[in-house]
């Protein structure tokens, strides 16, 4: 099964296919560096890592790309506020990125661009759109007109004569006054007392969010690239004003696939500093939840849906973390040495696997690899990679209660088949060795077996086989749960609910 991903510019799930064979480029929005990352940039790099990891996996040569965005008025707010400067603010939150980002296990980026280091594209990019009569200046501010490409609003699906009548009647501020249209948005923004500037044909000031992303993409990857990422919250206006800018400064397409990640929700309720429920990656992980049970939490979910943050999901992630952990130490102590995840390379290894009487790993690794290719479809990767574990943490259990008979058999032909691919799967998925204990499961009740989080990935591989009409296996996932004491009900609306027989 080829690669099947989402596109939100055509609003179909389509085979992917690269510009060049065997290459992927590919252009991740980054963070904008004015406080520590929170749950929504976990939810949406874990995603984005997943898919490169996947591509490298399956062969491909990918480049990948992310941005910082380090002129905002975020920034200058924050550092007004602290007293501090622009520079400072950004770097130290670079720094706490890159911290944040090791600690999840998240690939580095092949390149990180920074905005103040590429202002001369951008002004390169703004003088394009200037001589092809796509853009204005205007009292030192120059902005982009929106009518001027006849695309705008692809992506986002919002009709511009619908908005500009929604917008009839409005007081127009200085700004608005300044536009040919109330929808023309900044490419250059003229200097303000006290604020950092830099210098331009149309006078001293800053660059305008949107253009920064396109000049970058430009400059690292060329007019048109394979993959565009980014959370669903920027499709607008962030990703349309992009893809405006950068197509009618070239003429050529900007990106031919584009994906969005859901957003995450705190106990039902959308995140935000307004509400309280704002919370930092770093203050989960200081709280005592390992940054691999996030980043399961993370994967349970599929990437284009809500995510829901309760504790009882963290403890149930936690409880399916702690199963998944025994049997990769089970495997490095009996398999070949795991990948340094502290120092992560753009590679994933694909070990041989020994030849193991029974054992189905061609089968399991298939399967993994097909949950993968439907649109990441980790929620059901991840049950295939809670199969192959079974077996491995009930051996882990009955060493660590010091079974004697029990080293002498996790030597044995099919284990060790089980510890590779393990190994080679969990690698895929960025999940790495933890040797500090995950939380314990609340939602387990203290029975014994799968976990919360494991029956939930079971579950959400059922259900994407009986989608694809693979009954067999919709079958063979029902009966392997209900041997462990797990009844499902299916409901209506594709739901299905579980007890504990």
């Amino acid at each position: 099964m080829a690669l099947q991903l989402t596109n939100t510019l055509t609003r179909r799930t389509e085979t992917f296919v690269p510009l060049e064979p065997g290459k992927v480029s590919i252009y991740c929005c980054g963070v904008t560096v004015y406080d520590l990352c929170h749950l929504g940039h976990a939810r949406s790099y874990i995603a984005w890592d997943v898919l490169r990891r996947h591509l490298i996996w399956s062969g491909y040569q990918v480049t990948f790309v992310q941005n910082y965005t380090d002129i905002d008025d975020k920034i200058l707010n924050r550092a007004a506020a602290e007293g501090s400067s622009m520079e400072t603010v950004s770097e130290r939150n670079i720094e706490a990125f890159v911290a944040d980002m090791a600690s999840l296990n998240i690939l580095p980026a092949d390149r990180m661009p920074r905005a103040t280091q590429s202002l001369d594209g951008i002004r390169a990019l703004i003088s394009e759109l200037e001589a092809k009569g796509a853009a204005y200046s205007a009292d030192g501010d120059v902005y982009f007109a929106v009518m001027k490409h006849a695309g705008y609003g692809k992506l986002s699906g919002r009709d511009l004569a619908e908005q500009q009548s929604n917008a009839d009647g409005r007081v127009a501020d200085v700004e608005e006054a300044r536009k040919q249209h109330p929808f023309d948005f900044a490419l250059w923004k003229g200097a303000k007392p006290g604020e950092p500037s830099f210098p331009s044909p149309w006078g001293a000031g800053r660059p305008g969010w949107h253009i920064e992303c396109s000049a970058m993409v430009r400059a690292e990857l060329g007019d048109t690239i394979d993959i565009h990422l980014g959370g669903a919250d920027l499709i607008f206006p962030h990703h349309e004003n992009e893809i405006a800018q950068s197509e009618a400064a070239s003429g050529h397409e900007l990106a031919r696939y584009w994906l969005h990640n859901g957003m995450v929700n705190v106990g039902g309720q959308k995140m935000s500093k307004s509400l309280g429920n704002f919370t930092t990656i770093r203050a989960l992980v200081e709280s005592g939840v390992s940054a691999m049970t996030l980043r399961l939490f993370v994967l349970q979910a599929h990437y284009r849906k809500p995510l829901d943050f309760t504790p009882e999901a963290l403890d149930a992630a936690a409880t399916g973390w702690k199963g998944l952990n025994a049997a990769l130490q089970l495997t490095a102590a009996t398999g070949p040495a795991p990948q340094d995840a502290n120092k992560p390379q753009p590679e994933i290894p694909q070990p041989e696997i020994p030849q193991a009487g029974g054992f189905p790993w061609a089968d399991a690794r298939s399967r993994f690899a097909a949950a993968l290719n439907d649109d990441l479809n980790t929620s059901a990767a991840l049950a295939v990679l809670f199969e192959l574990a079974k077996p491995l943490r009930a051996l882990a259990n009955r060493i660590e209660r010091g079974d004697p008979a029990a080293a002498a058999e996790a030597h044995q032909s099919e284990l060790v088949a089980r510890c590779v691919l393990l190994q080679e799967l969990a690698s895929v998925l960025g999940l790495k060795i933890e040797t500090e204990p995950a939380k314990a499961d609340a939602g387990s009740n203290g029975h014994p077996g799968a976990g919360d989080a494991e029956i939930q990935a079971q579950i959400e591989a059922r259900l994407a086989a009986k989608a694809a009409k693979n009954f067999q296996e919709a079958d063979r996932i029902r009966d392997g749960l209900k041997a462990q004491g797990i009844e499902l009900i299916d409901k209506g609306g594709g739901l299905t609910d579980w007890i504990r027989a």
